[in-house]
């Protein structure tokens, strides 16, 4: 009895320092949706001020490898990102080629969600690995959060 109790409480005192822990090491398909849907409320709320927050790593739009990423449909320019803010989503591609960033700006739905399979390094760097990212349109703009399948 006394163990489970010093288990239970090095356990707690383990995960209130370090969230991500008692979280798992990486975003979820659940978390990733509900990062979205907010993003969502706060774009539609004030564009602007919500890019500012997507691009402060201190702004709440941040959760381990999960982030805010929107571009303009227009000139296909990143305005908010974990890594490649200013970037023509248009010119890239993954490692196996695919042209991700046109497709995520030639699908990107006002009122739906719609899911964009491709490789993509994690935000701490690596080799890049199978990323789900679920994008809609707001307005003149495409954003999305995605989540690693590994």
């Amino acid at each position: 009895m006394r163990t489970q109790i010093f288990a239970t409480a090095i356990a707690s005192l383990l995960f209130a320092g370090n969230p991500s822990l008692a979280a798992g090491e990486h975003g979820t398909e659940a978390e990733a949706t509900a990062l979205l849907d907010r993003a969502i409320v706060e774009v539609k709320a004030d564009a602007e001020a919500a890019i500012a927050k997507f691009n402060d790593p201190k702004g709440g739009f941040r959760d381990r490898d999960l982030y805010v990423f929107c571009a303009n449909i227009g000139d296909g320019k990143t305005v908010a990102h974990a890594n490649i803010v200013g970037t023509d989503l248009r010119t890239l591609k993954d490692k196996n080629d695919k042209p991700f960033g046109t497709e995520m700006l030639d699908k990107a739905t006002e009122g739906a969600i719609t899911e964009i399979t491709y490789m993509w390094p994690r935000p701490e760097g690596g080799e890049p690995v199978e990323k789900i990212s679920r994008i809609t349109r707001l307005g003149d703009r495409m954003c999305g959060v995605g989540y690693y399948k590994e």
